[in-house]
């Protein structure tokens, strides 16, 4: 179970991520602060949520909290919350062609969805010494030990299965608009798929009334209608509408099902997932950002669990809804259609479409639209439009080392990832900022994901060191402070991995205040507290052998959302910002840094 961590752990870890971003006099009443809610309000309301943790030995502390932080809040979806993972292309590039990779991305995941739902689906499992714990024996030995007892054996060779409670909502399922709170709804009966294309809607069955998925190749003939149906884009295409803020999205829904629209919008709530099929072929990088971050809002369904899109030229992504579950669900599910896709393809270039009759079995949903949903779906649409416009994503490759370099030389990739980031934003606009990395707690029951906060006084000290102190310091100093770094980094990533980080406990005990009806506690009404939650540097990374690249959109407007890989022998980053960051200029920035990280880690004098 998720550990609730002692209050005074808590109140210490908070003071250490305080400390970089406050002057002195500041620091003093956050300080004093702290520790009165420590002794007072804050010791109550702790007890009061030991106990109840306590009685609810079925769950998790946070997941009340956390799913009611994303269901309650009212701004868009889009580009707020979704993230987007890219795919890999398929090593073999003639299975890159779009119907070719629809058909076997889909059938690679219906059969995920299959075995999972059937009790076959392999544990997710941390290997922290994968000679030992990843292999067949363990695996034979530990199938016949009784699950109540079985994690404890996985322990003894430091192997943490991860919980795996999230993924029955990756099929069948969609987050439905409600007034000041958002529903998820599952329908685990539903046997269609949901296809957009040209902002059209469509939906066939892809599984049978007995559960066996249609063959293949029905499910390519399916697809190629589709494909080749010329029907003229909707003039008020009704995607528009996931991408407005929650009420008002909620109002436009109420008045979609009074208008006669019920069972076409149970069939998209209910789809297994959405395939949306784009029309143009990826140009950049760049443009395969923006396409999997939002693309055409006409041609989406942000409110379904995940919408896999796939181009003109097979690029696919995967863009997910957050209130759900988090990254990790989705990267199984990514890492094994992959897998499938490209090792056993269903089909192949040479494969011929059944001859089925797919305009019988391909059901066209058409929506009726009274004149209040036609003005909402326009001003949706111009929001959308305007927001996009004002999206800037930009990315780097550093390609002069990676991992192997940097675990030869004994310091952390992920760290030395994060103190770039610090000293860019330094170098840039001269401050050190709240800056937020999110670390998963799957390796507990329920757990949901914790906060690090790279932005420490080490951090802060050594890029003024790099930024503006280069002269005073010789370069064996400078690899002491990025050891140090490193070091702490390492220690903030453990504590949040096992729960003993202090953002969720802190967020859980201001949320059972609320929900008792007491005054908010002066404590969080701490400017400093306010600050500290307004993450400008917004960081997430992942590594893996399926995905291209990730991303998402800044969390506040005048932030940074940062994607990054720290692959074996480069480095890549990906940032989204708005008009009041300036995007480019903070990867040029990161570059430096990364560049004189290394050359300092490599022994060598570095010029300002």
């Amino acid at each position: 179970r998720l550990p609730v961590p002692k209050l005074e752990d808590t109140i210490t870890r908070y003071l250490n991520a305080q400390k970089p971003l406050l002057n002195d006099d500041q620091f003093r009443k956050t300080e004093e602060l702290a520790r009165a809610f420590e002794k007072g309000i804050g010791r109550e309301l702790h007890e009061q949520l030991v106990a109840q943790d306590n009685q609810n030995k079925h769950t998790s502390y946070i997941t009340g909290p956390w799913f009611d932080m994303y269901l309650k809040a009212r701004e868009p979806v889009v580009l707020n919350f979704n993230a987007f993972m890219s795919f890999n292309p398929d090593p073999k590039s003639e299975y890159n062609d779009q119907l070719i990779r629809a058909t076997n991305m889909t059938v690679s995941a219906i059969r995920f969805m299959k075995t999972f739902r059937a009790g076959y689906l392999e544990p997710e499992v941390f290997h922290l010494n994968p000679e030992k714990s990843d292999t067949e024996i363990f695996k034979k030995i530990i199938r016949f030990v009784p699950s109540s007892v079985s994690w404890f054996g996985a322990y003894m060779v430091n192997a943490y299965p991860l919980d795996m409670s999230q993924y029955f909502r990756l099929f069948n399922s969609t987050r439905l608009p409600k007034i000041n709170r958002d529903e998820l709804y599952t329908d685990e009966k539903a046997k269609h798929l949901l296809v957009l294309r040209n902002g059209n809607f469509y939906v066939f069955d892809v599984v049978d009334r007995d559960g066996n998925m249609l063959k293949p190749s029905e499910i390519q003939a399916h697809l190629k209608y589709i494909l080749s149906d010329d029907s003229p884009a909707p003039a008020f295409p009704l995607g528009y509408l996931t991408s407005e803020n929650r009420d008002t999205w909620a109002l436009l829904r109420k008045n979609l099902l009074e208008n006669g629209n019920e069972e076409a919008l149970q069939k998209v709530d209910s789809a297994m997932f959405c395939l949306s099929l784009d029309d143009f072929p990826i140009k950049d990088f760049v443009h395969l950002s923006h396409t999997m971050l939002h693309g055409d809002a006409a041609n989406r369904w942000y409110d379904k669990s995940f919408n896999l899109i796939i181009t003109k030229d097979g690029t696919a992504g995967i863009n997910f809804e957050h209130s759900w579950g988090d990254g990790v669900a989705v990267l199984r599910f990514q890492n094994e259609v992959f897998k499938d896709s490209t090792k056993t393809p269903a089909i192949s270039p040479q494969s011929q479409p059944a001859s089925v009759d797919s305009s019988r079995a391909v059901q066209k949903l058409d929506f009726k639209l009274n004149d209040a949903l036609k003005a909402g779906i326009t001003k949706a649409k111009q929001k959308f439009d305007a927001t996009v416009e004002s999206l800037s994503l930009n990315m780097i490759q550093f390609q002069e080392g990676g991992k192997e370099l940097l675990k030869q030389k004994k310091v952390s990739p992920d760290a030395v990832a994060q103190l770039a980031f610090q000293m860019a934003f330094l170098r840039q606009y001269d401050q050190t900022v709240a800056t937020y990395e999110s670390c998963s707690t799957a390796a507990f029951k329920h757990g949901r994901t914790e906060t690090i906060r790279p932005a420490s006084v080490h951090t802060k000290k050594c890029s003024e060191a790099f930024v503006k102190e280069l002269s005073k310091h010789s370069t064996e100093e400078l690899q002491n402070l990025i050891a140090e770094c490193s070091k702490y980094h390492g220690r903030l990533t453990k504590e949040a991995a096992m729960g003993q980080g202090f953002d969720r406990h802190l967020f859980s005990l201001r949320y059972l205040a609320l929900s008792k009806g007491l005054a908010l506690p002066d404590f969080y009404q701490d400017q400093a507290y306010a600050r500290l939650n307004h993450n400008i540097i917004s960081t997430s990374t992942l590594v893996s052998p399926a995905v291209q690249l990730g991303g998402f959109g800044p969390v506040v407007s005048d932030g940074f959302g940062v994607g990054y890989q720290v692959q074996d022998d480069w480095i890549g980053c990906n940032v989204s910002s708005y008009p009041a960051r300036n995007g480019k200029e903070f990867l040029q920035c990161i570059y430096k840094s990364l560049e004189d990280i290394f050359n300092v880690l490599k022994g060598k004098k570095i010029g300002s």
